[in-house]
């Protein structure tokens, strides 16, 4: 696997499995305890990793806001900079200060996101779309195991319009230029839908554009519109929603200090 990651990655990502497939913690490794586990289970599994497989699809789930997601090829795994999007996005229902609150989550994937603040916050409505059945049948299973009353359903935003009334929409949409598919580990490429991954290099804010102007007529008077974003492009998304009418945009940088989120309030 050292053709695949550094060394500090490969030592990283043993820790993890160990951890995920056999239940080895790091007190157990320091101590250098006895460690049973499945040889055989163990051999298809590094075959699988030096093949590039993601280890959330090996195990079969990844962590996210402190609870297991099933994960597979049909969905974007989630990710730790969209949990710095689900704390944002929570701040800001707690300053809306409504007893229930009306929430859209566009691209859902896993349904990381609707999943885990229906599961947060209370009195919280919460939907999903995606333009994938099979991302929505995975982001189902996944409320179904996680016991989330979110409500999941096909669109494809950029030919359909929004249905329903919505305090809050969020999106983290595909923002990845296509020209930068050299600079991707094959694990992503090779075993992540490019469909959540990548937008024409000659119109990469095409979603943030069209959810910025189909989420108007769904969004309530005061709602909130959230985006994650690529971090090369957070001057030009916050000027494409001020041009769109959208006010108090706002940039928030992730733990890496890299512009990864936005903001918009709506009327």
């Amino acid at each position: 696997m050292a053709n695949l990651y550094e060394e500090r990655e490969v030592s990283a990502l043993a820790r993890h499995y160990l951890h995920d497939r056999f239940h080895v913690d790091a007190m157990k490794l320091a101590m250098n305890s006895p460690i049973h586990f499945d040889e055989k289970l163990m051999h298809h599994d590094l075959r699988l990793l030096r093949a590039a497989t993601p280890l959330q699809h090996v195990v079969g789930f990844g962590e996210f806001y402190g609870r297991r997601f099933k994960c597979g090829p049909e969905a974007l795994i989630p990710r730790p900079e969209t949990e710095e999007l689900v704390n944002w996005v929570i701040e800001g229902i707690r300053e809306l200060g409504k007893q229930e609150i009306y929430l859209l989550d566009i691209g859902t994937g896993t349904g990381c996101i609707p999943i885990t603040l229906a599961l947060e916050i209370s009195g919280l409505k919460a939907d999903g779309i995606d333009i994938s059945t099979k991302a929505l049948n995975l982001a189902m299973r996944n409320a179904e195991l996680l016991k989330a009353d979110v409500t999941f359903s096909e669109l494809n935003i950029l030919e359909e319009d929004l249905n329903g009334q919505y305090d809050i929409i969020v999106s983290n949409p595909p923002y990845i230029p296509e020209s930068d598919k050299n600079q991707m580990h094959s694990n992503v490429l090779e075993h992540e839908p490019g469909q959540a991954l990548f937008v024409p290099n000659n119109d990469p804010l095409l979603f943030y554009r069209t959810i910025a102007q189909k989420a108007q007529p769904s969004l309530n008077a005061g709602g909130l519109l959230y985006f994650e974003i690529h971090e090369s492009y957070g001057p030009e998304v916050k000027s494409l929603l001020e041009d769109e009418g959208y006010n108090q945009v706002t940039i928030r940088k992730d733990l890496q200090s890299k512009d990864r989120m936005v903001m918009a309030a709506f009327r």
